[in-house]
């Protein structure tokens, strides 16, 4: 007897090859939590199908979350592959059984997906069953670390053509994950990417080397590290800078939603004065 499933809108057939461009992005729901103050958080990411193709779709009609859209901090540049709860949105305490739907249009191709409180999708980001909790995020040198996928934020500013130096500073339990071997690899590797903004960004290293250092970090932690790299600007505007710091549980934490931190660094980019300063 032959089984069959059916497909989702722009899903590949099973033996279909990979395509570079002109597939579909799919939301991805990767689950929900509650926070301190009664309020919950939505945890999405997303699956460019695209294997080099990246994206740009602003925030409108391509790209949108309904209601109360259609900018509702998502990302309007998409990276190629599985990109894990790359953001979160902010229900109400008496959100209840809303729901809210992002949709986006890239290729031509269509997908929705819906985000809600439903109990099934309920996730734990801050601890994993060994134990193990994610990497903090400090934007500063003694500032406040931040951990979890709300993550740290930041504000910086430069003016074309000069590169922004970015700097993170990180710290970690170093508690290795249910079933794995204890890797020889840096307790954390950070990754920066574009988020939103007018033009290309360029990283001089977008995952730049953690170098351990010794820092007053949180408690619980055994590692403390620091990683600096630079981002150049094709063009002037208001941009927003991803920086996701992974532990050794890896990207989307082998797909048990921990344990990962994100944070994000404002830039404003000033255009070049004629004397080029």
């Amino acid at each position: 007897m032959l089984a069959s499933r059916a497909l989702l809108p722009g899903q590949q057939l099973p033996f279909e090859p990979a395509h570079d461009s002109g597939q579909s992005i799919t939301g991805a729901f990767e689950g929900w939590f509650p926070n301190p103050d009664g309020t919950f958080s939505l945890l999405v990411g997303y699956y460019n199908r695209n294997q080099k193709q990246q994206l740009e779709i602003p925030v409108g009609p391509n790209n949108r979350i309904d209601p109360g859209g259609p900018g509702q901090g998502q990302p309007t540049h998409f990276l190629p592959g599985r990109q894990w709860g790359v953001f979160t949105l902010t229900v109400p305490k008496d959100f209840g059984e809303k729901k809210l739907t992002w949709t986006l249009i890239a290729n031509g191709k269509t997908t929705v997906i819906p985000l809600s409180l439903n109990p099934l999708w309920e996730v734990s980001p801050f601890i994993e069953a060994s134990g193990n909790t994610p990497p903090f995020i400090s934007f500063e040198l003694g500032g406040a670390f931040v951990q979890g996928p709300r993550g740290p934020t930041a504000a910086l500013s430069t003016t074309l053509p000069h590169p922004l130096t970015l700097t993170v500073w990180v710290a970690d339990d170093a508690k290795v994950p249910l079933g794995a071997q204890r890797p020889r690899t840096s307790p954390v590797t950070v990754a920066w990417s574009k988020f939103r903004g007018p033009g290309t960004v360029t990283f001089a290293n977008n995952k730049p080397t953690v170098e351990k250092a010794e820092i007053k970090a949180p408690p619980a932690t055994v590692f403390s590290g620091k990683a600096t790299t630079t981002a150049t600007f094709s063009e002037a505007g208001e941009y927003v800078l991803r920086v996701v710091a992974n532990d050794w549980s890896g990207d989307g934490g082998r797909g048990f939603q921990c344990c990962w931190t994100n944070g994000q660094v404002k830039v404003s980019v000033k255009a070049a004065t004629t004397d080029g300063r």
